[in-house]
């Protein structure tokens, strides 16, 4: 455990510049630690230790949710209806390709899978969310801030829309789309579990349409907000110094941020996930230039690597150890055609939607773009908490089968992606240096 808390911390900059990740060698690790002698009697079982890799794999994924909203330069806000234009893209993928990727995953695990009904939109639901977690090459590196002191260079604490922004469209797409869309997926998961609990849909239909669909989407997103708001008025602004935790640069009220806004939306019945990343996003919404984001988001970074470490090298040694007997030919086809054809497919049609619109800050994704945001869609932690939470509230059949094919397609998503990330994100780099120098060259 040591020696891979070691490669954990020194990986992400040692393959800076190289086609492989550090979820792929961590991955590889855990494969080979499952080849070891293990205890008498230990499984590493994700099916025996079910509700384990629920809340592991839960926990790992608010965190890096926070992480997300933090990261984030581009504001969102509801009374600006520019900034809702400069998150074009992102409701783009959201409002088509998330739905595209869950039908066509779905019909695909019925056809050629033979899954039920209920199982199959499970598969759906469990694989069709980009990951917050092991995307992290292909995502923002972090908050930007101007000074110490949350104050432009003018000397303005609420610096202007266009001081603080996303450049790389591609970076920000795939992080906006990661940190809603795992919200987003539990209406659909819990559709499969009534499937498979009610029976047709006359019998739940409405119910979910008007609460699981739209009413704890509400919810999460508004008690995230509030939680966020409330939180940065205490930090920044609380009405004694040893509340203004901004002035001592105190990190852990992100962790704080993290349980409290997903403690009180879940015990009032909304998505969690949806509430934790609208928390992040209110925080950071506060004294955007702050270098107080920084010191949260290092703290909120470095916890995530070691959540990441553990799940990696747990699903290693469960793959080495059993977890894949239950893949069919099928079962790999279908995440086959997932990483290669379904999503790559639903990201360029969600993208040309309306192509006068996906642009932010007056920038147009160019073709080349288009076809990174949609490819680089990386499946991860996500789907495993989703599949372990749905197994605990109804008896889908075929759950062996589930796991290995959701297991597979994870492994797929983190050799595939991680060889091309680096390459395709460098290449890209480099076309947008070209197209900025041309006008100063001229």
């Amino acid at each position: 455990m040591g020696a891979a808390l070691f490669l954990a911390v020194v990986l992400p900059s040692a393959l800076h510049r190289q086609a492989v990740s550090a979820p792929m060698v961590l991955l590889v690790v855990g494969g080979a630690i499952g080849l070891l002698p293990l205890p008498e009697g230990f499984r590493p079982s994700p099916i025996e230790h079910r509700a384990f890799v629920e809340h592991l794999t839960e926990f790992c994924v608010v965190v890096a949710l926070m992480g997300v909203g933090l990261a984030l330069d581009r504001p969102l806000r509801l009374r600006d209806r520019s900034t809702w234009r400069r998150w074009g893209a992102t409701w783009r993928l959201l409002a088509f390709a998330m739905p595209l990727t869950i039908g066509a995953t779905a019909l695909l695990g019925w056809w050629a899978m033979g899954l039920a009904p209920a199982a199959a939109l499970l598969l759906g639901a469990v694989l069709a969310p980009t990951d917050p977690v092991l995307a992290s090459d292909v995502q923002v590196e972090g908050p930007t801030t101007l000074d110490p002191d949350g104050a432009d260079e003018a000397g303005v604490e609420d610096d202007p829309l266009e001081s603080i922004d996303e450049h790389d469209e591609v970076r920000f797409a795939l992080t906006s789309e990661a940190g809603l869309n795992d919200g987003l997926a539990f209406p659909f998961v819990y559709a499969a579990i009534a499937l498979a609990t009610l029976g047709g849909v006359g019998e739940w239909g409405l119910h979910w349409l008007a609460w699981d669909l739209v009413g704890k989407v509400v919810l999460g997103i508004v008690v995230g907000v509030a939680v966020g708001t409330l939180l940065a008025k205490v930090a920044f602004r609380g009405p004694a110094p040893s509340l203004r935790l901004a002035e001592t640069g105190e990190p852990l009220m992100a962790l704080a941020a993290v349980l409290l806004s997903y403690g009180v939306t879940e015990v009032v019945g909304g998505y969690g996930f949806l509430a934790v990343f609208a928390c992040a996003m209110a925080l950071r919404s506060a004294e955007r230039s702050h270098e107080y984001h920084v010191h949260m988001h290092g703290l909120v970074e470095r916890l995530e690597r070691l959540l990441t470490l553990i799940v990696l090298l747990l699903l290693g040694v469960a793959i080495t150890n059993g977890l894949l007997v239950h893949l069919t030919w099928q079962g790999a086809l279908v995440g086959l055609l997932l990483v290669f054809v379904v999503r790559p497919l639903s990201g360029l049609v969600s993208l040309r939607v309306n192509r006068s619109g996906p642009q932010a800050g007056g920038h147009v994704l160019a073709p080349r773009e288009r076809t990174a945001v949609a490819f680089l869609g990386v499946r991860g932690v996500g789907s495993l908490y989703y599949l372990a939470y749905a197994a605990g509230h109804a008896d889908f059949g075929h759950l062996e089968q589930l796991w290995a094919t959701v297991a597979f397609t994870i492994t797929a998503s983190v050799l595939v992606h991680g060889v091309a990330a680096t390459p395709v994100m460098r290449r890209l780099d480099a076309a947008r240096d070209r197209e900025t120098a041309a006008p100063q060259a001229s």
